[in-house]
């Protein structure tokens, strides 16, 4: 189990209500599942794009994805003008 940060941005961080919060989990999988619980989290964060200490997660399946301890999790929701807000 690895320990480290997520850090959210723009609507992220407004829908999870603080900026950065510890955590630990094994995949990037793992990690969403915990903080999706939160109906106003998991909304925002089926349109982000997530970064694993600066690396791009892309379009791979986040559970394949392993959290190196200390990892930083960025959590980046789509720019104000893309269409998928809608």
């Amino acid at each position: 189990m690895a320990r480290g940060t997520i850090r959210y941005w723009a609507a992220a961080k407004e829908a999870a209500g603080v900026p950065e919060e510890p955590f630990d989990a094994e995949t990037l999988g793992d990690l969403l599942a915990g903080i999706s619980r939160d109906p106003a989290v998991e909304r925002v964060l089926r349109r982000c794009s997530f970064l694993v200490d600066g690396a791009p997660a892309g379009t791979r399946d986040p559970a394949t994805i392993d959290l190196p301890d200390g990892a930083v999790v960025e959590v980046l929701p789509p720019s104000p003008g893309d269409e998928r807000l809608l």
